[in-house]
């Protein structure tokens, strides 16, 4: 049995950079939320921190979607 390293250490490597961007774009959604909460706490409004709070976790669905296509495909 042969082990091409390279190719391992590259599936690695993409896993590795995929997996913090979508912890990074999921964490950045969850603090567009808590910015809305905190402002309508104090009477004001966060409208662009909601709008890209809602990018974060459409992005995040998007890149979990295109992993499920290029699984089953």
């Amino acid at each position: 049995m042969k082990i091409d390293w390279a190719a391992l250490g590259s599936v690695f490597g993409v896993s590795l950079i995929s997996t913090v961007a979508l912890v990074g774009l999921f964490t950045l959604g969850i603090v567009g939320l808590t910015k809305r909460e905190t402002a309508a706490a104090q009477g004001g409004s966060a409208t662009l921190a909601v709008t890209g709070s809602y990018a974060c976790f459409a992005a995040c669905a998007a890149a979990v979607a295109y992993g499920i296509y290029l699984i089953v495909a």
